[in-house]
């Protein structure tokens, strides 16, 4: 939602009494009203996370923050989601050697079947002889080394 008018809107039909802010019972009532039943602790911790500058309140600011912070942590799900589809040929939700075998080959990876089932070992924590989504999330996440600030990695 990268256009401001309509993540004004949203904002505001968060924003009962139009005091253009948030309160507590407000988020509470939208959060119910979206089918989410949130205890007092939970609503008392999203209000934290969201409430940067810890007024009790959460301002058009804030919320932009969290929206778009938000939205980034699911475009990000949403891709690793489609990669690991990638290689989930037959759509059991796990990864074979095998299925890592074809599609490697496919993006014209020379790599051994015996290859292959090393890199699965490598990940696999269950020791299930595949990789499951959990299991290829961490690994993703785990190769994601930070640069040096210079373009090369430590």
């Amino acid at each position: 939602m990268e256009n401001t008018d309509e993540l004004k809107r949203v904002f505001d039909q968060f924003d009962a009494n139009k005091d253009g802010q948030i309160s507590i019972t407000e988020l509470r009532d939208v959060l119910k009203a979206m089918g989410s039943n949130y205890s007092e602790e939970e609503l008392k911790r999203v209000m934290e996370d969201i409430d940067s500058d810890q007024d009790g309140y959460i301002n058009f600011s804030e919320f932009s923050t969290f929206w778009s912070a938000s939205s980034n942590a699911v475009n990000a799900a949403s891709e690793l989601r489609e990669a690991f589809d990638l290689y989930d040929q037959n759509k059991n939700g796990l990864i074979s050697a095998t299925e890592l075998h074809q599609v490697l080959n496919r993006l014209g990876m020379t790599c051994s079947a015996d290859d292959c089932v090393g890199m699965i070992k490598s990940v696999d924590s269950d020791g299930d002889g595949h990789v499951n989504f959990e299991e290829f999330r961490k690994m993703m996440n785990a190769s994601s080394i930070p640069s040096n600030g210079d373009g090369s990695k430590p």
